[in-house]
């Protein structure tokens, strides 16, 4: 994952005026701290001050944004999301039906920066300026399954909010940053040869739980799709199926935590959604100060390995000087221990797994629930 270059290449800048001055410019200026730069009238930069709010304009595709009922991930997300962070800004992230829609709100200044695999000849028809949003490492998310021509668009070459932009997304690259959101959301994390025997096991089970899901659901606040991927990766929702530690059921709770749940019957399959479903909900309530969509990422790995080996973690990364409750740090973390750890590696894969999971779900035509 941390295998690619890092050498700070400047990012590939489109405009209709000479691209290598404004390259060497864009990086010069966006070390500056963000509230030092001149702007006039005129720049995006004075709105995101001026409203504290930073405006993402995108279109919902796998590489961009996806959209999980009132929240929001994916990897062109969470790099805006820690754009903004980094301004001291609030995000709102916007999703239009089309690239077209996206560049137009950039142009019009209804956004203050458009997320787009839009081509070069459109965005300059716009008179816009782009670069890339992986810095020039496009192998990185080719290797990923993700979209190499993501771009992020501005309306000026020389507005400050432009500069600081060109400047974080390349000091993400020397930093890891991109590989790792690029990693954790791997299209390729379920083999293509798979995906028929998942389908067919959700065309069959799912319609079966499904309004047990839903109920549970409901009395937690929680997407019932969400319930039904951690069910389908902890059992492929088979509420006989046992591990070789003895873990039983749907959603595979220990006896010690069914007891805890209220959970009489392990492969009673609504006893076992209620309590994995309750089980969850506790896990997300441990992590309550991490905003979404890393509070859900988090919880999960909690279900899996347990708060108590997760808060351990948490507690070697923050001796490390890094920010415990930024999901990448944690999922950096497990990554480069994972050799010498097998419950780290286990925890990823399940992690992304269910995430993956759930995106099918809430996408796949074919499933039917």
């Amino acid at each position: 994952m941390h295998s690619n270059s890092s050498s700070g290449s400047r990012p590939s800048l489109n405009s209709l005026s000479s691209k290598r001055p404004f390259q060497a410019l864009a990086l010069g200026v966006a070390i500056l701290p963000f509230n030092s730069l001149n702007a006039e009238k005129s720049h995006q930069y004075n709105t995101v001050v001026n409203t504290n709010v930073l405006t993402v304009v995108a279109v919902e595709n796998p590489t961009t944004v996806f959209k999980e009922g009132q929240f929001l991930h994916g990897f062109g997300y969470d790099l805006a999301r820690n754009y903004a962070q980094s301004l001291n800004v609030k995000l709102d992230f916007k999703t239009v039906p089309d690239n077209a829609t996206a560049l137009k709100w950039v142009a019009q200044g209804k956004a203050n920066l458009a997320m787009t695999t839009a081509n070069l000849a459109s965005i300059e028809a716009k008179q816009l300026v782009s670069f890339s949003a992986s810095c020039g490492d496009q192998g990185t998310l080719s290797k990923n399954g993700l979209n190499p021509q993501l771009n992020w668009v501005f309306k000026q070459a020389d507005d400050p909010l432009t500069l600081t932009a060109s400047g974080f997304v390349c000091q993400s690259k020397q930093a890891g940053t991109t590989q790792q959101l690029a990693s954790f959301y791997n299209r390729n994390v379920v083999k293509p040869e798979s995906w028929s025997t998942i389908q067919k096991d959700l065309n069959q089970r799912l319609p079966i739980y499904k309004a047990s899901f839903k109920q549970s659901a409901a009395k937690y606040d929680l997407d019932w799709h969400l319930l039904a991927a951690i069910g389908y990766q902890e059992s492929y929702l088979k509420p006989t199926s046992v591990s070789p530690t003895g873990v039983r059921g749907l959603m595979m709770l220990t006896s010690g935590t069914a007891r805890a749940m209220g959970v009489t019957n392990r492969t009673d399959p609504v006893q076992s959604i209620q309590g994995g479903a309750k089980y969850y909900d506790l896990m997300l309530d441990q992590y309550d100060d991490i905003p979404f969509p890393d509070r859900n990422w988090y919880a999960l790995v909690a279900y899996n390995m347990g708060p108590g080996a997760v808060n351990q973690i948490q507690k070697r990364i923050k001796a490390q000087g890094k920010d415990p409750k930024q999901w990448v740090n944690l999922y950096d973390y497990l990554e480069r221990n994972k050799a010498r750890n097998g419950r780290y590696k286990q925890a990823l894969q399940y992690v992304t797994r269910i995430r993956t999971y759930l995106e099918h779900m809430k996408t796949n035509n074919r499933i039917e629930v």
